[in-house]
């Protein structure tokens, strides 16, 4: 290799590791996967949101829940089975996260059939969020909804701080307790290529 090239290599790698820049091979792309349900103002509402955090940003024409979610007997929608429905159609270094309206639930402990907001696997290809445990009026309930899925995607736990996005839910609502990622939450986002301001 000649000295020119080899000289070339080494600034443009200190460059893309300098503090100054963004690494934006790390950059997750987030797509937007919202259901037939749910509607039009709220997507640009929570995509406007999201690409304050996410520059790279697709939105996927709405499409219905698929049947086989559906739990009959409590008229509402299975979180893990949506999640795999769309991991399936989720490319490499993309995350979808499902938006809906309608109740949905997971498996939780002895519970067969628990009502969550969202869920996210830890880590995962895609995952699920629902309006219908959030405050009508509080478009920022659904905002903390959708970031705390997507941070269980890149593999963050929950955390025990009370005004931390990542605080568990435990069956209620304490969303407008939540105000940002903790600093150990924020720091571990970073180092998985969420480019958060410092």
């Amino acid at each position: 290799m000649k000295l020119n090239t080899l000289i070339f290599l080494m600034i443009l790698i200190c460059a893309c590791n300098s503090d100054g820049m963004k690494n934006t091979d790390k950059q997750i792309t987030v797509i937007l996967q919202p259901f037939s349900d749910f509607p039009k103002e709220k997507l640009v509402i929570i995509s406007n949101e999201l690409r304050l955090i996410f520059p790279k940003i697709q939105i996927n024409a709405p499409i219905t829940l698929p049947a086989t979610a559906y739990n009959t007997e409590r008229n509402r929608y299975r979180a893990d089975t949506i999640i795999a429905y769309l991991a399936k159609n989720t490319e490499s270094g993309k995350v979808t996260i499902g938006l809906t309206t309608k109740d949905i639930s997971t498996t939780k402990g002895e519970y067969k059939d628990w009502g969550v907001m969202g869920l996210g696997y830890r880590p995962g290809k895609a995952c699920i969020v629902s309006s219908f445990r959030v405050s009508k009026h509080n478009s920022s309930q659904f905002y903390k909804v959708c970031i705390h899925e997507l941070a269980h995607t890149s593999g963050l736990d929950h955390c025990p701080q009370k005004t931390c996005f990542m605080r568990d839910a435990e069956g209620g609502n304490p969303l407008d307790e939540e105000t940002e990622f903790c600093p150990s939450c924020h720091k571990y986002l970073v180092k998985k290529g969420w480019p958060l301001s410092k």
